[in-house]
């Protein structure tokens, strides 16, 4: 999921980065209003996190701008304008969320969490796709009993094409959701995470698979008639959290 963090406190904007980095969202940032919209407007992003307090241009009118161009975009106002006025503005302009500063992280992840998963068809925090589910609150796997071992990249993936199950998605929209905005278009990192989660699934018994259509991207496909799940006993391709 890749998000954009709008604020111009550089040590605060460091710090939830940093955060939400290492929960495994790929984080832009932009430091005051005008910058927001230009990179609202390049990138497509899956939640805006807002300040009002912004140099060039308030935080209302960038939430305004943003929700004149794309009445669909999620955004969490994240600010320290308490007042409930203040508040009921924000939601009543197009704000999906209000967050009131000093906050704690925690929270503010789960809202995140919240917010993303809003519009999916699958409400809960769980993905399925056979006998394959991804606990997006957790950020944890399981192939029946058996947890997969993944990195935060390898999650990230897996998590975009469960959300997307059957369709095809290009490695554009792919590495648009779940790298920054320093990502490396032509590297052959997507191909190699890829080639670590197809072997990972295959590994721990998974039928659902990740497939490569030439030319178009990629897509995981469920299997009506799932394989029985290696149960606990050291067959499985790894355990844990997201490593």
């Amino acid at each position: 999921m890749r998000l954009l963090l709008v604020e111009d406190e550089w040590d605060l904007a460091a710090m939830v980065a940093r955060g939400l980095r290492r929960s495994g969202y790929a984080v832009d940032l932009a430091e005051d209003g005008e910058e927001a919209l230009v990179m609202f407007d390049v990138n497509a992003y899956d939640l805006v996190i807002l300040d009002l307090n912004l140099p060039k241009l308030d935080g209302m009118e960038v939430l305004r701008e943003i929700r004149r161009r794309n009445d669909s975009a999620k955004v969490l106002i994240l600010s320290a304008r308490s007042r409930i006025e203040e508040r009921v503005l924000g939601l009543d302009s197009g704000a999906c969320d209000y967050m009131v500063k000093p906050f704690d992280f925690i929270e503010l992840e789960a809202r995140v969490r919240a917010l993303i998963r809003r519009d999916f068809i699958q409400k809960d925090s769980i993905l399925r796709c056979g006998a394959l589910a991804l606990d997006m609150a957790a950020g944890k796997v399981e192939v029946g009993d058996c947890a997969l071992g993944l990195t935060r990249k390898e999650f990230a993936i897996l998590e975009y094409l469960m959300q997307n199950c059957g369709a095809v998605i290009s490695a554009e929209r792919l590495i648009e959701h779940v790298w920054d905005g320093e990502a490396d278009p032509f590297s052959n990192s997507l191909k190699y995470h890829i080639y670590c989660l197809k072997k990972k699934l295959d590994q721990a018994g998974a039928a659902a698979r990740i497939e490569n259509i030439r030319g178009r991207g990629y897509l995981i496909r469920g299997d009506e008639e799932e394989e029985t799940a290696p149960q606990a006993d050291g067959n499985c391709a790894g355990r844990g959290d997201l490593g």
